[in-house]
C-alpha cells in the first residue's frame, strides 16, 4: 500500500521525513502497543531507502541473533565469510559497509530492537558505541529503530542512562485508531461499508488495533468474522493473548494474573487487592503495574484530591477484556459463540463496560461536543466507599466513572450508556440513583463547582418525565469527530 493511502498517522509520517531529511545524523524510535503498525508504518513511508534492515528474534541466544544479524550482512556485502564475535564487532562491520557505500545519507531500520537485548549480550553498549562513534560528515547516519516492549523502549532505550543518554533525536509513540480512523480504515481500506453502530461493535472487540481490523472478510457479517477469529477451530486469534504477552513480558505469568484479575473487578481495583488476590508485592508488583500502563493494557486513575494509595487500576485494552470474558472460557464448546450469544445478559453487561472504555479513549472528542476544548480540565473517575457527612447524614457509597473537572467552575458528571437499536430510556429509579449519586459527590468531595449530569450514549436520551436530569448530551457520532 503506498503511503498516501495511509488512515490517520499524518503527524507520525511527516516527522519520519523530517528526520530523513535534516542535515544531520538522526536517531529516531517508534513505539506502541504490538500489532499497533509500527514496522508497517516505518516500511511504508522509508522501506524504499533502507540500506540496511533486521528485525530481532524472539526467545533466541545472542550468539545465534549475532550470527543472523551478521548473516543479513553478507548478503548485502556478497561476502560469505564475514563473522562477528560479538555485537561490537556485528556493527563495526554494519559501519563499514554502510561507509562504502559513499552515500550522503544512509538509512538503517532495526525492527524488534528488545528482543535483542539478551542477557549479559552487551547489545545495547555495542549500538551505543556504533552510534555515538559515527563521526563521518559526508554520509548520515538514519536509524530508525522500533519495538513492541513499549517498557524496554521507554526505560531502557530513550531513557537509557549510559551512552545513549540524550541521544534520540524524537520518539514516536503510535497510538491505537480512533473511532473515526477505524471508520475510515474498515470502509476506505478493506471496503467493509459499516454504519457507526456497526463500527462501534467492531472496535469494542478488537479496538483500534490494524493488525486485527485488518483481518476481517468483508464478504461476512461482523458476527460470523467473530466466530472464524476467536472461536473456530484453529481460529488465528485464539492464542493471540498468550503471544502477546509472552513477547512483552519474561514474566508472563504475574503479568497475565494482574489482568485475568482486573478482568473480572471492572470498576478497576486499589494497589492492595491486587496484592492481595494475585500474591504480588513490593518492587516486583509496582513494576507490572506500571508496565502495564506503559503497554495500553490498564489505565491508572485517582481524584487529585486523593492521596497515593488510593490509586485505581482498571483493564481498558478492548481486545484483552473480550478475550478474558468470552474467548478464554469457551475452549472451543461452540465454534459459532458470537453469532448464537444474543442478547444475553453476559452480553449486555460487556457491552456496556466495553462502551464505557471507548468513551474514556475519546475524552477529547466528549469535550469538543461539549464546547470545552479550549478550557483547561482534568478528566478521572471516582469512587467512594460508605461514609458519614459532616452533618451526620450516612452514605452508601458509590462511583462516577468519568469526570471532567472544569477550569471555569463546572464539572461534567458522566453517565455512558449503552444501546443497541434504541434511545436510551431514564427510569424513575435511574433517575433518583443519578440525583443520589450526584449529592453524595458534592457531600463527599465538598465541592461549590455547579455540576452537570452528562450523558454518552449511542442515540441519545428519551424524552420522558425523567430525563429532566440531563443538562448535556454526546451521542456515538460526536466521537467521530
Amino acid at each position: 500500500m503506498h503511503k498516501n493511502s495511509f488512515i490517520g498517522r499524518i503527524e507520525e509520517i511527516s516527522l519520519l521525513e523530517e528526520y530523513y531529511n535534516s542535515s544531520k545524523s538522526e536517531l529516531v524510535a517508534v513505539y506502541g502497543r504490538r500489532r499497533v503498525g509500527k514496522t508497517y508504518l516505518i516500511c511504508e513511508t522509508l522501506g524504499d531507502r533502507f540500506d540496511f534492515e533486521y528485525t530481532g528474534k524472539h526467545k533466541i541466544a545472542a550468539k545465534v541473533q549475532i550470527g543472523e544479524f551478521q548473516k543479513e550482512l553478507n548478503r548485502l556485502t556478497k561476502d560469505k565469510n564475514g563473522k562477528a564475535s560479538d555485537w561490537f564487532e556485528a556493527f563495526d562491520n554494519l559501519k563499514e559497509y554502510l561507509l562504502k557505500l559513499k552515500k550522503d545519507r544512509v538509512v538503517v531500520f532495526i525492527d524488534e530492537l528488545p528482543w535483542m537485548d539478551t542477557s549479559k549480550s552487551n547489545f545495547l553498549a555495542a549500538l551505543s558505541s556504533f552510534w555515538n562513534g559515527w563521526r563521518s560528515k559526508k554520509t548520515l547516519l538514519k536509524l530508525y529503530v522500533c519495538g513492541s516492549a513499549t517498557t524496554w523502549m521507554v526505560d531502557k532505550f530513550i531513557g537509557d542512562k549510559g551512552g545513549l543518554y540524550g541521544r534520540v533525536s524524537r520518539p514516536i509513540y503510535l497510538a491505537p485508531f480512533t473511532l473515526l480512523e477505524t471508520e475510515q480504515y474498515l470502509n476506505e481500506i478493506k471496503k467493509m461499508k459499516y454504519g457507526r453502530k456497526l463500527v462501534l461493535d467492531t472496535y469494542m472487540i478488537f479496538g483500534g488495533i490494524p493488525y486485527y481490523l485488518d483481518m476481517l472478510n468483508n464478504k461476512k457479517p461482523l458476527s460470523e468474522n467473530v466466530d472464524n477469529l476467536f472461536f473456530a477451530n484453529n481460529a488465528p486469534l485464539k492464542t493471540e493473548f498468550d503471544f502477546i504477552f509472552r513477547s512483552l513480558f519474561k514474566d508472563s505469568i504475574n503479568y497475565r494474573r494482574v489482568i485475568e484479575y482486573l478482568s473480572t473487578k471492572l470498576i478497576g481495583q486499589t494497589r492492595e487487592d491486587i496484592s492481595d488476590k494475585c500474591k504480588l508485592t513490593g518492587g516486583e508488583l509496582s513494576k507490572i503495574l506500571n508496565n502495564l500502563v506503559s503497554c495500553d493494557f490498564i489505565r491508572c486513575y485517582m481524584s487529585p484530591r486523593k492521596k497515593e494509595r488510593s490509586k485505581m487500576y482498571q483493564l481498558t485494552d478492548m481486545f484483552s477484556l473480550f478475550y478474558l470474558r468470552f474467548v478464554n472460557k469457551n475452549a472451543g464448546i461452540d465454534e459459532h459463540f458470537w453469532t448464537n450469544i444474543g442478547k444475553t445478559g453476559k452480553k449486555n453487561a460487556w457491552s456496556g463496560y466495553a462502551f464505557e472504555q471507548v468513551c474514556l479513549n475519546h475524552i477529547p472528542q466528549i469535550k469538543a461536543k461539549l464546547g470545552i476544548s479550549g478550557i483547561l480540565s482534568n478528566s478521572y473517575a471516582w469512587s467512594k466507599k460508605a461514609f458519614t457527612d459532616s452533618n451526620g447524614n450516612e452514605w452508601e457509597g458509590g462511583q462516577i466513572d468519568l469526570i471532567i473537572d472544569r477550569n471555569d467552575d463546572i464539572m461534567n458528571l458522566c453517565e455512558m450508556k449503552y444501546s443497541s437499536n434504541e434511545l436510551f430510556s431514564i427510569s424513575p429509579k435511574y433517575a433518583k440513583d443519578v440525583r443520589d449519586r450526584m449529592a453524595m459527590f458534592r457531600a463527599s468531595e465538598k465541592t461549590r463547582k455547579d455540576l452537570r449530569c452528562t450523558f454518552v450514549t449511542v442515540y441519545g436520551v428519551k424524552q420522558n418525565p425523567n430525563s429532566d436530569i440531563v443538562v448535556d448530551q454526546v451521542i456515538l457520532d460526536d466521537l467521530f469527530t
